[in-house]
């Protein structure tokens, strides 16, 4: 069957009525009916009943019908979001973030995007650890800027727009807090606390499950959100490698951060959903690589004197 044969039966179908659907898809009633006369021999079997006063569908044609129109909406739904992706720069734009420094970053790329394209506007979300990928896959967001990779089928991803060695949260009270870097060797003496909903491979970029030297690097409890890792660490619950702009931005007094000397750092790049990058998205992308090929690292740069 072809599309235009599909689409005259969905209709009469829909309609029960040969002239209403002539009507509706403006073509002859007779090229209505020799379509579905033409559909009826092939499958073999009356598809529809017709008298005088009536058009209804017989079994077979109400199981074709039932099979073939969400198929067929779904083929509808995919043309119309392709053709909106493929039209110039407009609409809005949901980008994603972790962490209120990262924001600043979001907001400085949504000002050069804008100033591309003012005809779409940028709208931002904060995500939690809890969230993970979520805000991606839920739809909530169209793209989301993460220190990981996407590391799924389905995901693509920007380059590396800037990286960060990593740093140890510490109670002020811990051991660790009077030394100048720690090693992956030392997150095996204390608990590492765990961020809730962040895969285990996503996670083992930070944190491994084993230290260099081979002994176990045990988990404490979860945590949802920054400020709830923040709390813990503070209250002395746990120890937490974080990006080194943590140090500069989000100063407490309970918390030292540690230099981690032979840590993986962090390496910040956009992801969104294979299937949904648009031109909107390969835009933003752009917009942020030539941000920091402008301004170099964000979060560092901005923390430093006259910088």
């Amino acid at each position: 069957m072809e599309q235009r044969e599909i689409e005259i039966f969905l209709t009469v179908g829909e309609e029960l009525h040969f002239g209403r659907s002539a009507e509706r898809l403006h073509i002859s009633v007779a090229m209505v009916s020799k379509t579905i006369k033409k559909i009826e021999r092939a499958v073999g079997a009356a598809l529809f009943d017709r008298t005088s006063r009536r058009v209804a569908l017989t079994p077979i044609g109400r199981r074709l019908y039932d099979d073939l129109r969400p198929a067929y909406q779904q083929i509808l739904d995919g043309v119309e979001r392709a053709v909106a992706a493929g039209r110039g720069i407009d609409g809005a734009l949901r980008v994603g973030f972790l962490g209120t420094v990262v924001a600043q970053f979001v907001l400085q790329v949504a000002e050069v995007f804008h100033a591309r394209h003012p005809a779409c506007q940028v709208h931002i979300q904060e995500s939690r650890y809890a969230d993970g990928l979520g805000l991606l896959y839920g739809d909530a967001v169209d793209i989301l800027l993460l220190a990981a990779p996407g590391m799924a089928p389905d995901l693509s991803e920007s380059p590396v727009l800037f990286q960060e060695p990593p740093v140890l949260a510490v109670s002020a009270r811990h051991p660790f807090a009077r030394r100048e870097s720690v090693c992956l060797d030392d997150l095996a003496r204390d608990k590492v606390l765990r961020p809730r909903g962040v895969p285990d491979e996503l996670e083992a970029l930070s944190v491994p499950t084993h230290a260099p030297g081979g002994r176990p690097i045990e988990r404490g409890v979860e945590f949802g959100t920054i400020q709830e890792m923040f709390a813990l660490v503070g209250a002395g619950r746990g120890i937490f490698p974080v990006p080194t702009h943590a140090s500069l931005y989000d100063v407490r007094p309970d918390i030292a951060y540690v230099p981690i000397s032979d840590g993986l750092p962090f390496q910040w790049r956009l992801v969104w959903r294979t299937a949904g990058e648009t031109n909107r998205v390969r835009a933003f992308c752009q917009a942020a690589r030539d941000f920091v090929d402008t301004h170099g690292d964000p979060l560092i740069e901005q923390a430093r004197p006259n910088g």
